[in-house]
C-alpha cells in the first residue's frame, strides 16, 4: 500500500495503474484473512468431530464392558450417565463447528470443506411405513435433447420424518328404531367409557395415565400443552379421568399384588416422597417388593409392586408383607425385624441382607477418584476400606459367572468357590477391627457387617438368595428421578394413586412391553372382558394374546 509520505502521480495513467495495484492488495489480503479463517474453522471442526468420536467410541466401550462383565461400582454406573450426556453436548458442538467450517470454505477455493467422521448409523426399522416420493424423471436428454430414454435403475434416500400429532372427535351414532306393531323403542347401547359420562379414548386416557406415572409430567403441565395444541382439558378434568381409570384398573392391580406376594424371594426397599398435608409437606414413603427370578433361570414373570405411606413406621411392612413366608432381600432396617421372629404368623421371614449396600459404605471411604476431584479437602483414603471394596468383588465376579443358574446350581458353586474367600473375609475384617478405634471412619462399615454376619452369609446355604437389593433400588429410581419433577404428591390418595399406577407401569416395562400400548388395549377391552379371565390382560399374558405384532408373525 501506499504510504503518506509517497509522491502522488502526476498524470492519470499512472493515478489509475496505482489505484489497481491498492485494489489487488486488498483483494490478496482479504483473500488471505478469509482462508485463515476457513483454516482455523476446519481445525476447529476437526479437533470438535474428533473429540466426538472418541467419546462415542468409550462409551460404546464401556457398555460393551458392562454387558460383559456387569457394573462393578456406582462409580461405573455414574461414570456410563456422565458419559452419555458429555457426548450429547460433544455431537451437538461437533455439528455446529462443521456447519461453521463448511461457510467458511464456500467463501475461498483454497482450503476444503471438511467431511466429519461419523460413527455408522443403523438402519431404520422395517416396520415403519415407507412413503415413495418420486421426483419426476426429465423428458428429453439434457445432453443431445433426445426423447428416447431408458431407466437404467433408481436410488433411494431414506428420511426419518414424524408426523405431528392429531386430534379427532369420534362420532357414535346409534339409531333409534320403533316397532310398528308394539311401539318398542329400540336402540344399541352407549359405547363404554371409562369415566361416567366420559368423553376421552381408550389411546387418549392412556397417554395421560402412561405421561403422569411414566414420564412424570404432572397435570397441569399436560393441560398446558394440550391448551397450546388446541384442546382445552381442565387440570380437574384430568384429574377426573385419572381418578376412573385408576378405578377400573384396580383389578388388574390386585393380581399383580398376589403374583408378587406368592413369590418364593422378594427384594424390598422404600424411598422418600413428599406429601402435601394443611400447608406443608410430610416425608412420605414409597414402598417397593420385586419379584425377579430371571437371575435364577426362573419362569415366573418378573413384576414390582408399591405402596404408599405416610411415615416409615414398621407397621407397614409388617401390613403389606402379612401373608408372605418367603426369603426378603433388603438392607437392614429395624422395622423388618418383627417379620423375621420365629413367634410370627403365618411363619418367620428369611432375612436376606444386601452386599451391595455394604460394599457402597466402604467404596465411598475408598473412592480415589472423587477424592482427586475434591483436591485439598479430600479425606485420606482407607487402605482398609480399599482392601475390603477389592475382596467383595472377588464375590461379585462368582456371581457373574452363576448368572442365569439354576438355585440349586449357584449354590454348590457358591460352597465350592465363595465360602472360603467368606471365611478369610470375616477373619480378616475382625482382625482389622481389634486394632482400631471407636473414632475410626472405617470401624462403622466394619461394624455392620459382622454385627449382621450371619445374614450376610446365608447366601451360602440357599441358592435362591442374591447378593444383592439392586432389583428393587432400580424398581425405585423412577420415583428418586421423577420427585424432582412433581415435587411432591398432593394427598395421602394421590401417593396411593401413584403407587398403585407404578405397579402397573413397572411391571410391564419388566415384561418388555410398551406402557402405553398396553394401557389403551387394556382400557379398551376390560369393561367387556370377562371377570374369570381378566388375568389375560395382565402384561406377560397380554404379550402372548394381544401384541399385533406377536399375532402378526
Amino acid at each position: 500500500m501506499t504510504s503518506a509520505s509517497e509522491p502522488l502521480p502526476s498524470d492519470l495513467a499512472a493515478a489509475h495503474a496505482m489505484i489497481l495495484a491498492e485494489r489487488a492488495a486488498l483483494l490478496a489480503e482479504r483473500a488471505a484473512r478469509v482462508e485463515a479463517q476457513a483454516l482455523a474453522a476446519r481445525a476447529v471442526a476437526e479437533s470438535s468431530s474428533t473429540e466426538a468420536l472418541i467419546a462415542h467410541l468409550k462409551l460404546e466401550i464401556e457398555k460393551l464392558r458392562r454387558a460383559l462383565y456387569g457394573s462393578r461400582s456406582e462409580h461405573k454406573a455414574r461414570l456410563l450417565e456422565q458419559m452419555e450426556l458429555q457426548l450429547e453436548d460433544l455431537e451437538a458442538g461437533a455439528t455446529e463447528d462443521e456447519l461453521a467450517a463448511e461457510q467458511a470454505a464456500a467463501r475461498t477455493q483454497t482450503v476444503k470443506s471438511f467431511e466429519r467422521k461419523r460413527p455408522s448409523r443403523k438402519p431404520f426399522p422395517d416396520h415403519l411405513p415407507r412413503e415413495r416420493v418420486v421426483i419426476a424423471a426429465p423428458e428429453s436428454c439434457p445432453c443431445c435433447g433426445s426423447t428416447k430414454l431408458s431407466k437404467l435403475g433408481e436410488d433411494i434416500t431414506e428420511t426419518l420424518e414424524v408426523i405431528p400429532r392429531q386430534w379427532k372427535v369420534i362420532q357414535t351414532v346409534r339409531e333409534k328404531f320403533s316397532c310398528r306393531k308394539c311401539e318398542t323403542i329400540t336402540q344399541p347401547p352407549a359405547p363404554f367409557h371409562v369415566t361416567p359420562r366420559g368423553f376421552a379414548g381408550p389411546n387418549l386416557l392412556a397417554m395421560i395415565l402412561f405421561e403422569k406415572f411414566g414420564q412424570h409430567q404432572p397435570l397441569n403441565r399436560q393441560s398446558e400443552r394440550y391448551r397450546r395444541e388446541g384442546i382445552d382439558l381442565s387440570v380437574s378434568t384430568l384429574a377426573d379421568q385419572v381418578g376412573a381409570c385408576t378405578n377400573v384398573l384396580q383389578p388388574l392391580h390386585a393380581l399383580i399384588e398376589r403374583h408378587v406376594l406368592a413369590a418364593e424371594r422378594l427384594h424390598g426397599d422404600d424411598t422418600t416422597v413428599p406429601i402435601l398435608a394443611k400447608g406443608k409437606t410430610v416425608k412420605g414413603h414409597i414402598w417397593t417388593y420385586v419379584r425377579d427370578d430371571r437371575p435364577f433361570d426362573g419362569r415366573a414373570p418378573p413384576a414390582a409392586l408399591y405402596y404408599a405411606s405416610r411415615d416409615r413406621r414398621h407397621e407397614h411392612p409388617a401390613q403389606h408383607l402379612r401373608d408372605f413366608t418367603g426369603i426378603l432381600q433388603a438392607d437392614a432396617y429395624g422395622g423388618y425385624n418383627e417379620l423375621y421372629k420365629p413367634s410370627r404368623t403365618p411363619g418367620a421371614i428369611t432375612s436376606a441382607l444386601c452386599w451391595a449396600h455394604a460394599r457402597r459404605q466402604f467404596f465411598e471411604l475408598a473412592d480415589i477418584a472423587t477424592n482427586a476431584r475434591r483436591g485439598k479437602n479430600a479425606a485420606a483414603i482407607s487402605p482398609i476400606a480399599l482392601e475390603a471394596v477389592k475382596r467383595i468383588d472377588t464375590l461379585f465376579d462368582i456371581e457373574r459367572g452363576i448368572n442365569g443358574l439354576s438355585a440349586d446350581e449357584r449354590l454348590g458353586v457358591r460352597q465350592e468357590q465363595s465360602a472360603p474367600l467368606l471365611d478369610a473375609l470375616e477373619a480378616w475384617l475382625r482382625d482389622e477391627r481389634s486394632r482400631l478405634s471407636r473414632s475410626a471412619s472405617v470401624a462403622k462399615p466394619i461394624d455392620y457387617m459382622l454385627k449382621r454376619w450371619d445374614r450376610f452369609a446365608g447366601f451360602l446355604d440357599d441358592g435362591r438368595i442374591c447378593l444383592t437389593n439392586n432389583a428393587a433400588e432400580r424398581a425405585l429410581r423412577g420415583f428418586a428421578i421423577g420427585r424432582k419433577s412433581w415435587l411432591f404428591a398432593g394427598s395421602e390418595r394421590g401417593a396411593d394413586r401413584a403407587a398403585a399406577m407404578a405397579t402397573l407401569i413397572m411391571t410391564a416395562k419388566m415384561n418388555e412391553i410398551d406402557p402405553l400400548a398396553w394401557l389403551a388395549d387394556v382400557l379398551t377391552r376390560i369393561a367387556e372382558h370377562p371377570v374369570q379371565r381378566l388375568d389375560e390382560l395382565l402384561p406377560w399374558n397380554w404379550r402372548r394374546t394381544s401384541d399385533p405384532k406377536r399375532v402378526a408373525a
